[in-house]
């Protein structure tokens, strides 16, 4: 599960079992959680966050999207 990037209390990160889906990332913060797509970007799932956070997230995602990508196929190919 290796962390990309921590931006204030999000962690954003990979499971590595993951390679049967789509580039996507996970956002961690305590015991919150989402999964967001990255081509395009779009939330897939949510536990815990409140709305504001989620738009917060997004426009993190959106703003690191090709760090992100790149990332994702150097770890899961």
């Amino acid at each position: 599960m290796p962390t990309i990037l921590r931006i204030g209390r999000y962690r954003f990160l990979f499971f590595s079992n993951e390679n049967n889906e789509p580039p996507h990332v996970h956002v961690k913060a305590e015991s919150d959680q989402a999964k967001f797509w990255l081509d395009p970007v779009r939330l897939v799932s949510n536990y815990g966050f409140k709305a504001h956070e989620l738009n917060e997230i997004e426009r993190l995602v959106r703003q690191h999207q090709a760090e992100f990508v790149e990332a994702w196929h150097e770890h899961l190919g």
